[in-house]
Parts: C-alpha cells; structure tokens; sequence
C-alpha cells in the first residue's frame, strides 16, 4: 500500500504543481485518468486541486475536456445558478461525451430544467412527502432484519454483497411495484450502468439498457391492465388522466427512481460502515447513543457520501465561477466531495466526527435539483445501521482488500469483507 500511495502522491504533485507565488492561476487541461489515485485515494486530488486554483480545466478518462468546481462556496453557488443548465441540448456540439440513454429512458430529471423539471418533480414529489418515508420505516426495518437473519449469528460475509444492496433494492422495487423475481436483474442491470467492469464486454452497459427498457414497457402495461398500491401505478394514473406527463417522462422517471434510489443508498450504507468500521472509538460512542444516529448520517454523507461528481452541467452563456469565465455550452462538473472536504466551510474536514454539525454538505445536491429522494436514502441508511449494530456488537473488518468502484463519479465499495 505505501507504494501505492508514494505513487498518488507523485502524480498529485506533477499534475497539479503548487502555484507560483505571486503569479496568476490560470486555467489548464489536467487529465483525470482513473489509474492515477482517483479511485483509491480521491480526497488527495481533490485537496490539492482546490489548493491550487477554484476552477480548473480537466479532460476526462475518454479526453472529453470538462470545468472542474471543488471549493465549497463555488460549488454550492453552482449547483443553485439557474445559468447552469441540466438540459443537454444546451451543449456546444462536439464538446460533450455522455452515455446515450434511448429518448423513453432520457427525459429525466437529471436532464431538465424549468419549467418542465417544476412540472415532473411535483407529480413525482408526492411519493416522498414526510408522511410517506415514516409509513415505509416499518417495512424497511423488517427487511433489513430478515437480511441479516440470513447471515446467522456468527461468520465473515461481504455486507455490500449480503446486505448495503439488496436493501436498497428491495426498498425501491417494493416502492415501485416491481416483482421479487425481477429484483436481481435490476440490481446487475444497475450495477453494469453505474460501475462497467473493465473487463466487461464493450456492449454490455447499451444491453443493460436494452433490457430495462424493455422490462419497463412490459410493466407499465401490466400495471395499467392490473393497477396496484405502488408508485408506479400512481404515476401512470397521472398520466392518463392527463396530468401532461408524457410516456417518455413516465418510464424515464421510473428508471431515474429505480437507478438512484438504489445507487445513492447502497454505497451511502457501505461507505458508513466502513467510516465506523475504521475508527472504533466512533463505532463505541455511538453504540452507547443510538440517538445520534440523524446525524451520523449526516456526517457520513459530508466525510464519505457516494457522489465526486454531480450531474454535469451547461452555462447558457458565459458564466463565471471563482474568478474564471466559463463559456457557453461547455461542460462544467462540480464536486459535492471536494465541497464537503472543504476546511473554509467544515473546520478539520478530514477527520470524522459523528458530533459535528455536518448541516449544509452538498453530497445531496443543493437548490432546484436537490434530491428528491434524500429522507427516503437518510431514513434506510439511519435503519440499516441501527439494525446491524444492534444485531452484532463485535461486528470488524474481515480479511481481504477494499475495493473502490471504478468511476470518477460514484464513490461506493465493490466488496466489504467483515467478522461478526
């Protein structure tokens, strides 16, 4: 490891020299190359980028170029300005690679603005009133506890694999209607879109794709013959009364709800063991307290949270951020990781605190696009903790190597080998 770590390091100081005294930051083309520490040990990139300047020039693993924002007050003032937008089409062409969702899977939030992004997010918002999230505390709470039932009372497992995923997924199917026999399509179907194996099959991501488009059409047609107490059939009823949702938003947001409820969660309750897992003394006073659990979770959302990146983003016109012009129709990324890790807004931010006031980190997002599901994603991730704790008091970190997901967007554990 320490190796591994002289060679983050070496990299960090060549690609992002200190400054010279005196002289103006300007802007230039950093390559963001997932090999180089940004997987293992992306806190250090992200220390020494917001070091260096507010804004920077960067070109991606594919050598799409992008603005890169991690200081926090940039990042927050970002993901609120109504100039940046999520609409795609305001994109200069030839400028922006993203992945290619066919047009029933694309008319999404994350690809909205005002006044149709209003529109969808009040039909959709009902799902996730207060109310909503206290009736489902119940049901998650039994689920968790019949998954960890299935691990027995002593033994080694992987938690990401036996508990932090079917948890979630399990949650989110249950919301939408969608069959437990279905469950671990979606869960590989996800797993694939958010994280491809290097080693998997170039094509896999466009058939993962291929066949959730597919599953959906046939559910929503059998939700509409057949309309049941789920989400899903509420959304439908919206539509065919008229509610101007079109078909394309209506199976767009049922993907959107699947693939974030699940992602965002799962690495959110994998990252949050391993932070307790990692300082005992944490773990130990927080046993003595469930009542601290609210904001624990708060906590490891700001210390860990399982998004670098948020959505990309396109200024409408020229915009400028921490001092530097941004021209119209580039891409702009913003970190909600480096923001959280930030010491002007979190005072020593690289040290977990489960007492700190962690209100206002931006792992959730900020403003209009704040998201929709973050009570739900809060109270599973405040029940799977309290359910595991409760469960195994000698709960550790079995043998094994921790393996990051690799994507320099999502920040999430491919495995969490653990004793209990």
């Amino acid at each position: 490891m320490g190796c591994r770590l002289c060679a983050a390091s070496s990299w960090l100081g060549a690609q992002f020299p200190a400054p010279l005294r005196g002289a103006p930051s300007l802007p230039r083309l950093i390559r963001m190359d997932l090999a180089d520490g940004l997987i293992d040990h992306p806190y250090d990139v992200y220390r020494r980028l917001r070091d260096t300047a507010p804004v920077h020039r960067i070109a991606g693993p594919d050598g799409t170029p992008a603005w890169l924002v991690t200081r926090y007050d940039d990042v927050r003032a970002a993901l609120a300005d109504p100039r940046l937008s999520l609409d795609k089409r305001h994109a200069t062409a030839g400028t922006y690679k993203g992945f290619s969702l066919p047009p029933a899977l694309d008319a999404n939030l994350l690809n909205m603005d005002p006044p149709d992004h209003t529109r969808v997010r009040r039909l959709v918002g009902r799902a996730f009133t207060t109310r909503r999230i206290e009736q489902l505390r119940t049901p998650v709470r039994r689920t968790a506890d019949q998954l960890l039932d299935a691990l027995g009372p002593h033994g080694t497992a992987d938690l990401v694999a036996a508990y932090a995923a079917p948890l979630p997924i399990t949650v989110i199917c249950d919301l939408l209607g969608i069959p437990d026999q279905h469950r671990l399509d979606f869960r590989v179907w996800t797993d694939t879109l958010v994280a491809p194996d290097p080693a998997a099959r170039p094509e896999a991501a466009k058939e993962a794709v291929v066949a959730m488009l597919g599953y959906f059409t046939q559910l929503l047609a059998d939700k509409r013959r057949e309309p049941a107490d789920d989400l899903l059939s509420d959304l439908i009823a919206v539509r065919d009364e008229g509610d101007r949702l079109s078909e394309d938003e209506l199976m767009s947001l049922a993907f959107l709800i699947l693939f974030a409820g699940y992602e965002n969660t799962v690495q959110l309750i994998g990252n949050a063991v391993l932070a307790l897992l990692q300082h005992p003394e944490q773990l130990a006073d927080l046993r003595k307290d469930m009542s601290q659990l609210p904001g624990a979770v708060q906590e490891f959302l700001r210390y860990e949270g399982p998004a670098l990146l948020a959505i990309r983003r396109f200024p409408v016109e020229d915009v400028t951020i921490g001092g530097v012009t941004v021209p119209a129709g580039e891409t702009v990324w913003v970190s909600p990781s480096a923001a959280d890790r930030d010491p002007a807004r979190f005072p020593d931010p690289d040290r977990l605190d489960l007492g700190r006031d962690a209100s206002g980190h931006l792992a959730l997002g900020h403003g209009i696009h704040y998201c929709l599901g973050a009570p739900l994603a809060r109270a599973e991730t405040e029940i799977a903790l309290a359910a595991l704790l409760e469960r195994f008091p000698e709960l550790a970190l079995g043998e094994g190597e921790l393996r990051w997901r690799p994507s320099l967007r999502a920040r999430g554990l491919v495995a969490l080998p653990v004793t209990y």
